[in-house]
C-alpha cells in the first residue's frame, strides 16, 4: 500500500468536497432568489473545478485502493466536510440523528478496510 497516493487521494477529495457542497448546497444561501437555470449553471461552473481534484484523486486513489474503498472513503469524506459548511456556512445546527447516520458511515469505512489493511490489490 503506498500511504502517499492514500493522502493525495484523501487530500484531493477533501478539497473537490468544498467545491461540491457549495455547488449542491451554497446557492440555498446565495443564490435563493434566483432563476433556477441561472443557478444551475453557476452550480455547474464550480462543479467543473470540483472535478479538477475528483479526477486525479481518483486516479491516484484507484491505484492504492479498490473502487469499493475509493467510493466509501469519499463518502465519508463529503459527510466531514458537510458538517462544518453546515453549522459555520449555512449557519444550520447538525443534530443528534446527523450524528448517529454519520457512525454509521464511519461503520462502512471501518467494514471496507478491515480485511485489506489500508489499501488493497484490484
Amino acid at each position: 500500500m503506498m500511504l502517499p497516493a492514500l493522502l493525495k487521494t484523501v487530500g484531493l477529495l477533501v478539497i473537490s468536497n468544498l467545491f461540491m457542497t457549495y455547488a449542491w448546497y451554497g446557492h440555498l444561501k446565495d443564490l435563493a432568489h434566483r432563476p433556477a437555470m441561472l443557478v444551475a449553471l453557476i452550480a455547474w461552473g464550480v462543479a467543473f473545478f470540483e472535478y479538477q481534484f475528483q479526477v486525479p484523486a481518483n486516479r491516484i486513489g484507484f491505484s492504492a485502493l479498490t473502487l469499493s474503498q475509493l467510493k466509501i472513503l469519499q463518502e465519508a469524506i463529503s459527510l466531514l466536510v458537510f458538517i462544518p459548511f453546515s453549522i459555520f456556512y449555512m449557519r444550520m445546527p447538525v443534530g443528534s440523528d446527523y450524528f448517529y447516520a454519520s457512525l454509521c458511515i464511519l461503520g462502512a469505512v471501518f467494514f471496507i478496510f478491515r480485511s485489506s489493511g489500508l489499501g488493497a490489490a484490484h
